[in-house]
């Protein structure tokens, strides 16, 4: 007995996490080597890594820790935070979130765990609550058509700014913004504008735009609505007169206030952006939040980000999808005045499934009850002789107590209650769904006032401006009106999400967007109120557990790539693109390089990466690929040596955009270091590198690096990410800061990328939680797993499929392309045939025709078993023999289970024409009734789509076509 003993501290611990994060247990491990042709892990990635850019040291990180432990210190840290009552404002409000939407949409792996809807008949749930979200939109803005939802606020007003310069004619240069706006707006515009040479021009237009403005030639205007003060003012007289200059007016509107208020289209409005975080959506310290851009018709193909929009499948039968996806940095790359590719589905759901929960009467009784304590809280602060500055608000006052702001925000704060500083004399209050009459009292307490809250509400009229209360109806659509009990809700999410393809359900092996495990460890943090309820803008000292778990990740992320400061800002992988170049500019600005403007981009590249060089001010110069899918390297010094005196940048994705890793990348790096350029390494593809390799130490001045990849943030459908910027020493003084919380960032940085202080922080528990449960030794094993999977998938496939690209050693990197063109040529089956024939095989397809045409990138990630990925493998290797069916005739071209994938259950009813049987259609090989996954839709025509542009949910006549 003793001799099997086993310690007491080894039983403690228990399963270590790294056994629950990766699928392939040792025994999977072995049987995947011994087909790739290796004996250990460690022996694939020394043949696969080249050793010019290995890391010879393991990963300075704190040992691994078991669930429990981790849960036990993220307590601790919240701990550390103090969740006054938000009465701040500034676009960040207390929200309840209504539990049935809490638990089956926020901590509902169905949701948070499905990727974009790039394949929409097996998205038909998510897609229909993002239209349930442009609907929202639409009617509250009064504007037709609206996105799927943007970044936040901050950036959704600088998509404004460049919008109204493609699309408007006024010849000026100057986008006029009101000084109304919200603060940390007016800087993300300012940030925005500067690198492509746009005058940003603050001023009052209280009283109309001022003529030395307009006669310098104003191409744009922003007015806030209601104003960050508070004020409700009418607006049209503005918008009128920036129309007589042939200005585009944009309006920064509170999406609750329009359940009062008139609507920004019904004022004039071209452009109507904001955010939804209110509806339901928490605080989060800063996001992430969904926000909107909603324009009139002539502006909808020219929206950023994304559009979902109503088609038809197959069977002329109603079905949703993206719309308009051949625009902006899909193809027109450096052209592109948005870098914006993806969106904030998860929240964008939330936002809206809040307004389906409440309709428009319920969301009404919000603003009003808002509005009224708002109300009843100037009257007691005016009978106790406090001036109020406005006359008309809608949930924000602004008091002037000369010389006494700081103490009584600090009395507030004593009381309970954060409020907001707009300088020595002026403070400003805001009242939002959370909002209790203690509130109300502390608040009066602080400025030294006491009041009757009930006498006041029967002597005290509303203060909303009569000419500008709203009158038309919104939200008609039966889907707001038909889930008000929590049954009914229920079931309508459950209805939504049976109708999708998630995580949850089986692998999605996407090439370049590794869609491991999120595990609820990981997520269960995000939800408790002490990271989820604190305002962006509260003091740090309320936040120092936040900051210490910002302050630890940054840290590790350093550790992880090599480089000397991360900043966490951006909120989402295109922001840290841009701002990594901003800080690149900045730099050569500062050593009086000027004219280096020139940025170096591979043909593979993703099309954000020349659109973020653009927005940062730089020229894109293409260099070529080789046919091995390598940089070409005489090309590179061919384009190094022409712009040598004006090379900015190289960026390049490693390992590369085609899933190996280059052997040449530090001669690469060297070469651009020599001629004065930075190196940029795109850290899309870090799965294959952590623990392995660091882009800081082989070469890179910055890097972006995936927190929604790598590092373990949930897809969300599309949305949440995070997108830090990692730097090397001489980068770090141009990192992000912002204007309202200076322990953001470096006096010297280039100002804010997103609206919030440290983007989206609500959450970063997530990521914190999976490098703490890992440790070192254990993200160096995730990542050796997943360039074994990827290998062990290219060895399987490659008999059927040719692997189009291999590096060293005839091995890939952490994913594969295997090559369908001279399938498609010889049988004139598509890639698209089989990606909609795995669907009948109960997977999602992987990633289609990026970077080459006709191809698919697979990527199997660390989390998947083996019996998983067999499954996949089995699958491919059977539509093959599909395939051969087709090519020897006994399949005619235009029907066969692979023409006509997917097949719905609807599709087996009635006669069957087809020379296949129900059987093969629906139950392939290794299908099981049992474990059947049904698509709610055949294949979608979205040529229809785009021709028939309907983004918003369909008329009542059309509800039950």
């Amino acid at each position: 007995m003793t001799a099997n003993r086993i310690p007491l501290s080894q039983l403690e611990r228990g399963i270590p996490f790294e056994q629950r994060h990766i699928g392939p247990d040792a025994e999977a491990q072995a049987k995947m080597l011994a087909q790739v042709g290796y004996g250990s892990l460690d022996e694939l990635t020394a043949a696969a890594v080249p050793d010019v850019i290995k890391t010879a040291e393991a990963l300075d990180l704190p040992e691994a820790r078991t669930e429990a432990e981790v849960l036990a210190e993220l307590r601790s840290l919240a701990d550390r935070n103090q969740v006054l009552s938000p009465m701040i404002g500034l676009g960040y409000y207390g929200t309840f979130t209504p539990p049935v939407i809490l638990r089956n949409v926020m901590e509902n792996p169905a949701w948070y765990t499905a990727y974009t809807p790039y394949q929409p008949e097996i998205s038909q749930g998510r897609l229909e609550a993002l239209l349930n979200f442009q609907t929202v939109v639409a009617e509250l803005t009064g504007l037709p058509t609206s996105g799927a939802s943007l970044l936040d606020e901050g950036t959704a007003a600088a998509e404004a700014m460049t919008l109204a310069r493609r699309v408007g004619r006024a010849k000026g240069n100057i986008f006029l913004v009101d000084a109304d706006a919200l603060p940390q707006t007016i800087a993300v515009i300012e940030t925005r504008a500067e690198p492509i040479g746009i005058e940003v021009v603050v001023a009052d237009l209280s009283a109309g735009i001022p003529a030395e403005v307009a006669e310098r030639g104003i191409y744009g205007v922003l007015v806030q609505y209601p104003g960050a003060s508070g004020a409700v003012r009418d607006i049209k007289p503005v918008i009128d007169q920036a129309h007589e200059l042939g200005a585009i007016v944009a309006v920064s509107a509170d999406l609750l206030a329009l359940t009062l208020l008139t609507s920004p289209g019904a004022l004039g409005a071209d452009i109507a952006v904001g955010t939804t975080q209110r509806f339901g959506v928490p605080m989060g310290f800063g996001g992430p939040h969904a926000g909107y851009m909603a324009v009139q018709d002539k502006h909808a193909r020219s929206l950023p980000g994304r559009l979902v929009g109503v088609s038809v499948d197959a069977d002329g039968n109603k079905a949703y999808r993206l719309a308009l996806q051949t625009r902006e940095q899909h193809i027109r790359r450096e052209k592109a005045t948005s870098n914006i590719c993806t969106a904030q589905v998860l929240l964008a759901v939330m936002a809206g499934m809040y307004a389906v929960y409440h309709g428009p009467d319920g969301l009404r009784t919000i603003a009003s009850r808002t509005h009224r304590y708002a109300t009843l809280l100037a009257a007691g602060l005016k009978a106790g002789g406090v001036e109020i500055v406005h006359g008309s608000y809608f949930d924000t006052i602004t008091a002037r107590v000369p010389g006494r702001a700081a103490e009584v925000v600090a009395a507030a704060r004593e009381g309970g209650v954060n409020l907001f500083q707009a300088d020595a004399d002026l403070v400003s209050v805001a009242c939002d769904e959370t909002t209790l009459r203690a509130d109300i009292e502390a608040v009066w307490a602080a400025f030294g006032v006491t009041a009757d809250i009930e006498a006041l509400d029967a002597d005290t009229a509303d203060t909303l401006p009569e000419g500008l209360l709203r009158s038309d109806a919104y939200l008609t659509h039966p889907v707001f009106h038909q889930h008000r009990s929590e049954t009914a809700m229920l079931r309508y999410l459950r209805k939504l999400s049976d109708k999708d393809y998630a995580l949850d359900r089986g692998m999605i092996p996407l090439g370049s967007c590794t869609m491991k495990l999120n595990a609820t460890t990981e997520m269960e943090p995000v939800t408790w109120p002490e990271f989820g309820q604190l305002h962006p803008f509260a003091p740090v000292e309320q936040a120092e557990g936040y900051l210490t778990l910002i302050t630890e990740l940054e840290e590790r992320l350093c550790e992880v790539t090599g480089y000397d400061k991360v900043s966490i800002q951006p909120n989402a992988g295109s922001q840290g693109e841009l701002a990594g170049l901003l800080a690149v500019r900045a730099y050569h600005r500062a050593n009086g390089d000027e004219q280096r403007t020139i940025c170096l981009i591979p043909s593979s590249a993703h099309g954000t990466n020349a659109a973020s060089a653009v927005m940062a001010g730089m020229k894109v110069v293409v260099v070529k690929t080789a046919d091995d899918g390598e940089v070409d390297a005489a090309d590179l010094r061919a384009k190094i040596e022409q712009h040598r005196d004006e090379l900015a940048v190289l960026m390049i994705t490693y390992p590369s955009t085609h899933g190996v890793f280059e052997e040449h990348v530090a001669d690469i790096c060297a070469q651009v270091h020599e001629a004065g350029g930075q190196v940029y390494v795109d850290g899309a593809n870090l799965n294959a590198l952590v623990g392995l390799a660091k882009p800081g130490h082989f070469g890179g001045d910055v890097s972006h690096l995936n927190l929604h990849k790598t590092f373990c943030i949930p897809h969300g459908g599309g949305g949440p990410g995070v997108g830090p910027v990692g730097v090397r020493a001489h980068l770090a003084p141009y990192l992000p800061n912002h204007p309202l919380q200076p322990t953001a960032g470096p006096e010297t940085g280039v100002g804010p990328i997103s609206a919030a202080p440290w983007g989206s922080a609500g959450i970063l528990p997530i990521s914190w939680s999976y490098v703490r449960l890992m440790g070192g030794e254990g993200l160096k094993r995730a990542t050796q797993v997943a360039v074994l999977g990827a290998n062990y998938i290219a060895k399987r496939l490659e008999p059927h499929y040719p692997v189009l690209y291999t590096g060293p050693g005839n091995l890939v990197a952490h994913e594969c392309i295997i090559d369908l063109r001279p399938l498609s040529k010889a049988t004139g089956v598509s890639v698209d045939d089989i990606a909609k024939r795995l669907i009948d095989y109960g997977f999602h397809a992987p990633t289609m025709s990026f970077p080459v045409a006709g191809t698919l990138m697979i990527e199997p990630t660390e989390s998947e078993d083996l019996a998983e990925i067999d499954r996949f493998c089995d699958a491919m290797i059977a539509i093959r023999g599909e395939i051969e069916r087709v090519a020897g005739g006994e399949w005619p071209l235009d029907d066969n289970p692979l023409a006509n994938a997917p097949h719905t259950a609807a599709a087996l009813g009635g006669e069957w024409n087809h020379p296949y049987s129900r059987d093969e259609a629906v139950f392939p090989a290794g299908v099981t009734a049992a474990e059947k996954y049904w698509p709610p839709v055949r294949r979608i025509d979205g040529a229809f789509g785009d021709r028939n542009l309907v983004c918003s949910c369909p008329p009542l006549d059309e509800y039950d076509a």
